[in-house]
């Protein structure tokens, strides 16, 4: 594997290891420095026997070389001085812990990347080649591969999990007559396979090991995707120290974590859907594969409020000296990707009663151990949050539904995104029919109306991109299959603009939709909800979901279809299913109530713009029916296809319904008719939307500089360069690369 993959290009590595060791537990302990834009801290690790020892028979003899792509060459760490502190004495920067402290003197002891580098026992540096070997017989150090990227790291170093007190309770009874190195490892074996009705007691023993002091430094060396770890003389992974701790803390520039002010100016910090995942914000294990647990306890300046993925609500401990501290955790095993952080001047809101409130215990079945399962922490732009409350009601009913795709059952290959966004989008409809509390018919017209949006959307993205990333499951055969010891990558993983591609979303959101009409709904969600129950906490490919559905009809009404064609008519081949095309040239010939009084209110719009004179209007003027946000979007969506639009008609259009005021997704459609038909009136409202609403702002950049008209390529650098630097990285360069 090519460690120096072009990180705007290229497809994302994968690099842990995870064959031979797997995490089955965080505990995070960091505080949050506004004025030098890190998180700083440790983690310890809890491992427990990876992917290929559990495959293999505890009298197997097999040893296992690593591939090339594994090779890497340490530099040998010296011991790394951390000072003893008095317990009365208290730093924020401390908390209930020690911290390692290092003085000005100490910034010579870092490398390039910001890693403490001792260089003094280069003679000890290893062969480029490690024996990744589970039995007895390997000659070389075992390696321990995480992915890590932008982060400083201080120092590795085992935990002496047996000097903690009482964990015999749990664990058990230990082999007295046993080396401490192994006595250790066996204690973490018990801890991480204790059964799921034991948290509890679960919990508090990782917090009291946690805080179980060091016990010898390890090795460490990083690159720019991983950090590598081995222990001198160790040479399998059943014998490597099953709890490490590593001090680190991140950098501003790392791509997991945004600083950023919020509208009021005041600093805040998130983690959100960054292509790289969480590796810039901890060491970690990013295959799916790596299902774990965590806490963390995060410190802040009492002014804010820090908020995290956890399943409770937080109450933060008041500190000395104006800081507070927060905990929170989670116990179902989840990837790593799924931690966030936000921290701000946060204001929380309670209203009264909502409609979403009963979503999570009425739609789908949940956890049976925890029935108030839900999205711990959902981002919302505030694009959302203007107009009606319709936009924010789907994005949220999206955001629910990835409770169960997504986080309860999530893709074993991260290439089949559509297996969580696919769901959440097609999920999205009947979750936001159920908040409205809609009859029946009615929300069958207006999932029609949607359906017809979507149709649009597809077909504008297809249209408009290569066909290697319109394929939701570009791996083909080989979805699924990692290397020997765990590694892969995800394709197109880094490249900026899939963050802006909707394939995933729409396609896999037709697919199940002509799976529920083709073998009928009152098939296809019973089934949805066995499927949800049987695969809960579980990682699924494609074929798993389509097996089963298959499986569970009878051949004689399965109306032909299998796996195998569903797979190559939807999964692995670009452009539009036959299907699909067959399905909306129907839908064209007898379109639903909501769409068809849409195309009549845009042939009165297309008469209106052909009348010649004001007495002509005056004799004639039309009167126009009342729209829904979804009904105004298509009907803008089809006046762009318009060649000529006259201002008065424009100037009309505006008044009629109120554009300005609407929410982002009919303001963005004005925004695309005021550019494509110059009209100057309007400029300020485009303006103010790439100001205000800059994700969605993305593709106007785009139609701004496709104009060649000078004053709209004008506005475009004007606005890039007022807000590019509140932008995250992969949206500036997408603008960057439309405007240079």
């Amino acid at each position: 594997m090519d460690i120096n993959l072009d990180p705007s290009r290229d497809d994302l590595p994968l690099m842990a290891n995870t064959s031979h060791l797997l995490v089955k537990h965080y505990v995070l302990d960091l505080d949050v420095d506004f004025g030098s834009r890190v998180l700083e801290g440790n983690i310890v690790l809890f491992f427990g026997d990876g992917n290929r020892c559990k495959k293999q028979s505890s009298s197997s003899q097999e040893t296992f070389q690593m591939e090339s792509e594994e090779a890497y060459i340490l530099r040998t760490a010296e011991p790394c001085h951390v000072p003893k502190m008095d317990s009365n004495t208290f730093s924020p920067k401390m908390g209930h812990r020690e911290f390692a402290v290092f003085g000005k003197s100490d910034q010579d002891a870092f490398d390039n990347d910001g890693n403490h580098d001792n260089k003094e026992h280069d003679s000890e540096s290893s062969s480029s080649k490690y024996c990744c070997d589970t039995g007895n017989h390997g000659r070389e150090d075992f390696l321990l591969v995480l992915d890590c990227c932008d982060l400083s790291v201080l120092k590795v170093e085992e935990v002496d999990v047996a000097a903690v007190p009482d964990l015999e309770k749990f664990t058990k009874a230990p082999n007295l007559t046993a080396a401490p190195e192994k006595r250790r490892c066996e204690i973490v074996r018990d801890l991480v396979a204790l059964p799921a009705d034991a948290w509890r007691e679960q919990l508090d023993c990782y917090t009291r090991c946690s805080q179980a002091p060091g016990c010898g430094e390890l090795l460490f060396d990083s690159d720019k995707w991983s950090l590598q770890i081995r222990k001198k003389g160790v040479p399998t992974a059943a014998d490597f120290p099953h709890a490490i701790r590593i001090w680190y803390k991140t950098k501003p520039e790392g791509q997991s974590v945004t600083w950023t002010s919020d509208q009021d100016g005041r600093p805040c910090v998130y983690t959100m859907g960054s292509p790289i995942n969480n590796r810039a914000l901890f060491p970690c294990q990013e295959p799916p594969v790596a299902m774990s647990t965590w806490q963390a306890t995060v410190r802040a300046a009492a002014s804010f409020v820090v908020l995290m993925s956890g399943e409770k609500s937080a109450k933060p401990t008041p500190l000395r000296e104006g800081y507070m501290s927060w905990h929170y955790y989670v116990t179902m095993p989840m990837p790593a990707s799924t931690f966030t952080i936000a921290v701000g001047c946060w204001t929380e809101m309670k209203p009264k009663t909502s409609p979403l409130d009963d979503l999570t215990e009425h739609t789908l079945p949940l956890r049976p151990s925890d029935a108030d399962f839900s999205p711990h922490i959902i981002f919302l732009s505030q694009s959302t949050l203007t107009g009606t409350s319709h936009l924010c009601g789907t994005r949220l009913c999206h955001e629910i539904a990835h409770a169960w795709f997504g986080l309860a059952i999530g893709a074993r290959d991260w290439t089949e995104e559509w297996l969580s966004e696919g769901f959440a989008t097609h999920l999205e409809d009947i979750f936001w029919a159920e908040a409205q509390q809609l009859p029946p018919h009615e929300a069958l017209e207006q999932q029609e109306l949607r359906a017809c949006l979507r149709w649009h959307r597809l077909q504008d993205e297809l249209q408009n991109s290569p066909e290697g990333m319109q394929v939701l499951r570009p791996n083909k055969e080989k979805t699924g299959h990692v290397s020997a010891s765990g590694a892969s990558v995800v394709k197109n993983g880094l490249n900026p603009e899939k963050g802006f591609m909707q394939v995933h979303y729409l396609k896999g959101y037709f697919l199940l939709r002509f799976l529920a009409r083709t073998l009928g709904e009152e098939t296809y969600f019973p089934f949805l909800r066995k499927f949800v129950h049987l695969f809960h906490g579980q990682l699924i490919l494609s074929q798993d979901f389509l097996q089963m559905l298959l499986e569970s009809i009878p051949e004689n009404k399965r109306f032909g279809l299998s796996v195998e064609n569903i797979v190559g008519d939807w999964l692995e081949c670009p452009g539009i299913p036959k299907a699909l095309q067959e399905e909306r040239k129907a839908k064209d010939c007898s379109p639903s109530r909501l769409v068809r009084q849409v195309g009549s209110e845009v042939a009165k719009w297309i008469r209106v713009n052909r009348r010649p004179g004001k007495r002509q209007r005056r004799k004639r003027e039309a009167a126009f029916e009342k729209l829904s946000p979804d009904q105004i979007v298509l009907l803008l969506e089809w006046l762009l296809e318009q060649k000529t639009l006259s201002p008065q008609t424009l100037h009309r259009l505006q008044q009629t319904y109120h554009l300005q005021e609407q929410d982002a997704e009919v303001r963005h459609r004005w925004c695309e008719l005021v550019i494509k038909h110059k009209y100057t009136k309007a400029y300020d409202q485009v303006k103010r939307f790439l100001q205000e609403d800059q994700a969605m702002g993305i593709y106007l950049y785009g139609e701004l500089m496709v104009s060649e008209d000078a004053r709209l390529q004008q506005l475009a650098h004007r606005c890039f360069e007022l807000v590019k630097g509140h932008m995250d990285k992969a949206s500036a360069q997408v603008v960057t690369e439309m405007l240079f």
